[in-house]
């Protein structure tokens, strides 16, 4: 994998980010871009925020070989099946929907912020949340919208924290969290672990995204039948914690406009062994690959997610082996 792509997976885990002049640009840029979106009917920047994400497919031939080959394997086609492409441009377009929701929802009245969500749907995740015996963690992919569930979330009065990646624009970050945060959301930065630790030993919510791209120092999982890694740290919160994970599906109901939420049973980790954590993990691998399969278009997570080499896949495999025995680890490819 050449430095180009490393750059570009997530989380963005840069050392240095733009120049001053360069974020600030960015930032009246989106300010303006928000502005325009929540002043206008919201049809008309969805379909030209849709195009325009197609547009991107079509153009930009690293994405689009990633995207392909994450499609594939969601599929379960080659990279070059016309339905792989199709359903890839489909995403998109739903990424550019995503978009102006995102853009818009700092005007939705607060009132109105849990119609975003059916009431019955979170009245289940209440009585999980109780339940635990540390905070709750949600798990959870690109599909749908997380931010309008969030926000559903926390108009009932619930204290929930969402992991951000703060490193590539920090002044966007802060404009993106004080969107979250009026709406009761509370953001943390990915670096701040102790805060992270925090708000679960005071059985807080927490959610975190487990599909930002393939790293090497994953947990080895298999996913649509395919060697790739999740993020450690989910299942090691919940080990420290005694957290419950919730493993949770987001998708855009027919009318465009609200969501529904579902969720896998719950996932409790009752030790830190490489083998629980390796068990924790696949479990979260098998709820996101069922989240996906009744509207993969609605995935909209455009880096890769599975190592581009067989020969990784077989290193991962060794990896997961070892695991599940609580041997020594390989050393990696």
């Amino acid at each position: 994998m050449t430095d180009r792509q490393h750059r570009l997976e997530a989380p963005h885990r840069r050392v240095r980010s733009g120049s001053s002049a360069l974020e600030q640009a960015v930032v009246v840029a989106y300010k303006a871009f928000a502005w325009v979106i929540s002043h206008v009917p919201p049809s008309i920047p969805r379909v030209i925020l849709a195009r325009g994400a197609q547009l991107s497919y079509v153009v930009w031939p690293l994405k689009r070989t990633w995207s392909n080959a994450n499609f594939g394997h969601v599929l379960g086609l080659p990279p070059t099946h016309p339905r792989v492409r199709r359903t890839a441009l489909q995403a998109y377009g739903q990424y550019g929907e995503y978009v102006v929701e995102l853009a818009r929802l700092p005007r939705l009245a607060r009132e109105h912020a849990d119609e975003l969500v059916a009431g019955a749907d979170l009245d289940g995740i209440h009585e999980i949340w109780k339940s635990s015996p540390g905070g709750l963690i949600f798990t959870l992919g690109h599909v749908g919208n997380a931010e309008a569930v969030a926000a559903g979330v926390a108009s009932r009065g619930w204290p929930i924290s969402v992991v951000a990646d703060d490193s590539a624009y920090p002044g966007l970050f802060d404009e993106f969290s004080r969107t979250r945060e009026q709406w009761g959301v509370h953001v943390i930065p990915w670096r701040k672990v102790r805060e992270i630790y925090t708000v679960l030993r005071r059985g807080e919510m927490l959610a975190l995204l487990i599909d930002w791209g393939y790293r090497e120092d994953g947990i080895p999982v298999q996913l649509f039948d395919a060697w790739t890694t999740v993020p450690a740290g989910p299942a090691t919160l919940a080990a420290k914690t005694g957290s419950l994970i919730l493993p949770i599906t987001i998708l855009r109901n027919p009318d465009g406009k609200t969501f529904s939420i579902s969720w896998a049973e719950p996932i409790a980790v009752t030790a830190s062994d490489p083998a629980s954590l390796q068990a924790a993990s696949q479990q979260m691998a098998n709820a996101f690959a069922e989240s996906i399969r009744p509207a993969p278009e609605q995935w909209y997570s455009f880096k890769p997610v599975w190592p581009p080499t067989a020969a990784e896949s077989e290193a991962l495999a060794r990896r997961a082996a070892a695991m599940i025995a609580n041997e020594p680890l390989p050393e990696a490819v």
